[in-house]
């Protein structure tokens, strides 16, 4: 048994084609050795399939477009990382004239020499931004928990009676270090404070966030504060409202509703917050491909049992509007297009009212209503509900901006007997399953 050719030694040669051969077809050709590309074989001869081989001009054109495309992509490279730790040590002598005196100071790749740097940029970590976003989203993450932690320990403290500290080997602010939970806790273990009403107002604002705007800082404090107004209104009016909100969901109504921010669901119909499962988009369209809204409608009849499910639009939509035109608005054109189909199945009786006119689109709402409340009821959701006998019924309603007052379209299906029969799920125990 002989041993195969050694790395030092050239791959021999297939024998030239003489005229005596019998057959076209080219000799075959070994192309692990060429690609092997060790060092011995380098040093000690040039590859089979250079373009001084013989072999090179009878090897097959993909081969030699194929080495062709290796040796480009490892000059790339080579010419990528030269230029990569050109630019790390070119940042390096920038920075090192302006901190001769302050070596170890941060700098953009998180390290503190020109090795830190060139190991940043070798090992592809992206340069580390400390007023990221990202980095405050972190921070904030961990402020949380740190807080929600004080929180859950605060009436049993652990045996040392301390909360776990933050890691400083990652934030090492120490504004940030101090948690939230000890800035507004004022238990012996945490020092004297304000009392744990106050919990939620602590904030940690170490110096490196990025800064917010006045306008961003105004608008919060105004809406949170109008929100802390309501709360305590409501429960001075209704002792016990919160308390009562917060055991239990039992809603009688799915409402389907637009986005529109003037249509809200609970106030036009003068329901509390937890008599109402409310679901809306732009122009409170149902379609069969929407997981949202179907992840939402199988919650609110399988799990919340509600009784009712209402669609409703209301006049004067600025997507019926926008669908009764050819402009382009983006990515919601493809929404509008379930509406546009409606404009054209019924296109002869739009014909008959002035084009691009109130009548227009007030018909095209009232129209977008009830195919939306009959997609509904074409859902598998409504039809095992109601093939398991439950009582479920869906509305068509429009509300009227200009008074306030809400119309009913007439439609209101209770079951399957108003749906067509092709829509209706097969009894599993009649089917057989």
């Amino acid at each position: 048994m002989t041993s195969g050719p050694s790395s030092s030694s050239p791959v021999p040669v297939p024998p030239k084609k003489t005229a005596t051969a019998t057959t076209g077809a080219q000799p075959p050709l070994s192309v692990s050795a060429p690609l092997q590309n060790t060092s011995a074989a380098a040093s000690a001869e040039p590859s089979v399939l250079t373009s001084s081989s013989p072999a090179y001009s009878r090897a097959h054109p993909f081969l030699r477009k194929f080495q062709t495309t290796v040796q480009k992509a490892v000059a790339q490279a080579q010419q990528q990382n030269q230029s990569v730790l050109s630019s790390a040590f070119s940042t390096s002598a920038t920075s090192s004239s302006s901190n001769d005196n302050n070596d170890n100071a941060p700098n953009q790749y998180g390290g503190k020499s020109v090795d830190e740097k060139i190991a940043a940029v070798s090992s592809g970590r992206p340069p580390v931004n400390r007023k990221s976003p990202t980095l405050a989203a972190a921070k904030a993450t961990d402020a949380i928990i740190q807080k929600r932690l004080g929180q859950a320990h605060h009436d049993g403290h652990d045996r040392h009676g301390h909360i776990p500290a933050l890691d400083e080997n990652v934030y090492s602010d120490e504004t940030f270090q101090k948690s939230a939970a000890h800035q507004g806790c004022g238990c012996s273990h945490h020092g004297a404070g304000s009392d744990h009403d106050s919990d939620d107002d602590a904030r940690v604002e170490p110096s490196n966030f990025p800064p917010i705007s006045e306008e961003a800082r105004e608008f919060s404090e105004r809406l949170l504060g109008q929100n802390k107004a309501w709360a305590r209104k409501t429960e001075q009016d209704r002792p016990g409202f919160f308390a009562k909100l917060e055991l239990q969901q039992k809603p009688q109504v799915l409402w389907i509703g637009c986005s529109d921010s003037r249509v809200p669901a609970n106030q036009i119909v003068n329901l509390d917050p937890g008599e109402i499962f409310v679901h809306r988009n732009i122009a409170n369209v149902v379609t069969h491909t929407d997981m949202n809204l179907l992840s939402v409608l199988e919650y609110a009849v399988d799990v919340l049992k509600v009784r009712h499910v209402i669609v409703c639009g209301h006049y004067g939509c600025g997507g019926v509007a926008a669908s009764l035109t050819q402009k382009q608005f983006g990515v919601i054109d493809n929404w509008l297009r379930n509406i546009k189909d409606l404009y054209t199945i019924h296109r002869k009786k739009f014909d008959t009212l002035p084009h691009g006119g109130k009548e227009q689109q007030d018909l095209l709402t009232e129209l977008n209503v009830i195919q939306s409340a009959l997609n509904v009821c074409h859902t598998s959701i409504i039809q095992k509900a109601w093939s398991r006998g439950e009582k479920l019924s869906v509305h068509g309603w429009c509300y009227r901006l200009s008074d306030g007052v809400i119309r009913n379209l007439g439609l209101c299906i209770e079951g399957p007997g108003n749906v067509e029969e092709v829509y209706h799920v097969m009894d599993e125990v009649k089917s057989g399953r």
